[in-house]
């Protein structure tokens, strides 16, 4: 493929046929493309045309998007909050999800609240509260498991002796203790139910 003329801003696809680099127009691809005078606009609010492209400008109060619109400058989107915000009497404040998170001190993150260390974890006596990211909850003590019972779940008494979670000595007898169990040397043997000789 020859042309003539050359393709200033473009390609030579066939004889004295151009193909124009975007951007670009006229036979020999020589005339700068007017974004701008498209349709549909390629800008929100302002356009400048340049060589070989343009550029979008925003009215003032409003920040330029990558997409090409403006965004209100007291948007969420420029606040950069890490879950969401809302407009409160024109200004924006940033949210946290849940009652277990609050704003950090840049305003924008949550960070969250140890229900367990600040005493809000209300757990019943024969369960520990566990911190979560946003919130806690009450698992059952040591020596204690979750059961069905009569209806509903319960923490209840393990039994070391029943289900051999017991350390107690080959020669010492287990006793089950409510969360717990005790050691006691068989008849014959000393020590502390741990150790008996």
């Amino acid at each position: 493929a020859t042309c003539g003329h050359g393709c200033k801003y473009g390609e030579c696809m066939g004889p004295n046929k151009c193909k124009c680099f975007p951007g670009f127009t006229g036979k020999i691809c020589n005339q700068d493309l007017n974004e701008c005078g498209m349709k549909p606009r390629p800008c929100e609010h302002r356009c400048m045309n340049t060589h070989g492209s343009y550029k979008c400008y925003c009215l003032n109060g409003y920040m330029l998007m990558p997409d090409g619109t403006c965004a209100s400058s007291r948007t969420c989107a420029m606040v950069n909050c890490q879950y969401g915000c809302e407009e409160v009497k024109g200004e924006v404040q940033c949210l946290c999800p849940s009652g277990g998170l609050q704003l950090g001190p840049n305003g924008r993150t949550c960070i969250d609240i140890d229900e367990c260390s600040t005493g809000k974890a209300l757990c019943s006596y024969n369960r520990r509260c566990i911190n979560t990211f946003g919130s806690y909850y009450c698992k059952c003590q040591l020596g204690y498991e979750l059961k069905y019972v009569s209806g509903h779940y319960d923490c209840v008494d393990v039994n070391e002796c029943v289900t051999n979670t017991h350390s107690c000595n080959l020669h010492a007898e287990c006793l089950n203790t409510e969360g717990s169990f005790k050691c006691k040397c068989k008849r014959g043997y000393r020590g502390t139910g741990f150790d008996c000789a």
